[in-house]
């Protein structure tokens, strides 16, 4: 069972980290993550969602008041930096609030209760793998990749290069046998020779993704698996 989400939040670094916590949960599948209220209800109109991690305090339109306009088989988490406006949710039947910045373990609980509400069966969690041991060029060296770090892969021929946060690893692999070791939930091939972190991604320009100060080409192949995952 996957739980369609969307994000509605005023604030981009609090959307990116819900953005990271969902892509953690293999239940979740984000749907759209937007700045702009009006767009949110539009998107919900047109498309069934499942989930809405909505924040309170927003221009224009409030949570409160995006709330009257939802369908009640919508279920809605609150975000907010202020206790005290959490309690006026639950008179909205709200399933829960989490107070800013959102903490993975509190974020989990919240998300759990739903997902065996819906699904009639207790979920247990398993952390993911969170990393591999590579071979480097130095004979019988291994070094740690971090899966958290990882911006992107690069294929280059027999080699693959894992473009981190501050370094890069180069291995002896294919492209291939790195998806396997990936979290398929945390990373999206692109083009023959890239995988990218979700999390990383910043946007889409033309056949180009975004990412850092970086533009990686979209494949043919990929298109739809790209188009997918904005959607």
């Amino acid at each position: 069972m996957i739980l369609k989400c969307i994000i509605v939040d005023d604030e981009r670094h609090a959307i990116d980290i819900l953005i990271a916590h969902i892509a953690k949960v293999p239940q979740l599948e984000i749907k759209l993550a937007t700045t702009n209220p009006v767009e949110a209800c539009t998107y919900i109109q047109l498309n069934h969602i499942d989930l809405i991690f909505l924040d309170i305090q927003m221009p224009g339109l409030t949570g409160l008041q995006f709330l009257s306009l939802l369908n009640e088989k919508t279920k809605v988490i609150l975000t907010t930096a202020y206790r005290e406006y959490a309690l006026d949710g639950y008179e909205h039947n709200v399933v829960d609030y989490l107070l800013k910045p959102v903490l993975f373990p509190r974020f989990l609980k919240a998300v759990s209760r739903i997902i065996e509400n819906e699904s009639g069966t207790v979920h247990t969690f398993k952390s993911e793998k969170e990393f591999i041991f590579v071979k480097t060029g130095i004979r019988n060296k291994l070094v740690k990749v971090d899966f958290e770090k990882i911006l992107y892969v690069e294929s280059m021929g027999n080699y693959i290069n894992f473009v981190l946060e501050d370094s890069k690893v180069t291995t002896l692999m294919t492209l291939k046998e790195v998806e396997k070791e990936l979290p398929k939930n945390q990373f999206i091939r692109i083009h023959q020779s890239y995988v990218v972190a979700k999390k990383n991604i910043l946007g889409r320009e033309g056949n180009q993704i975004l990412i850092q100060n970086r533009n990686l080409p979209i494949g043919e192949t990929y298109k739809k698996n790209v188009h997918d995952f904005f959607m």
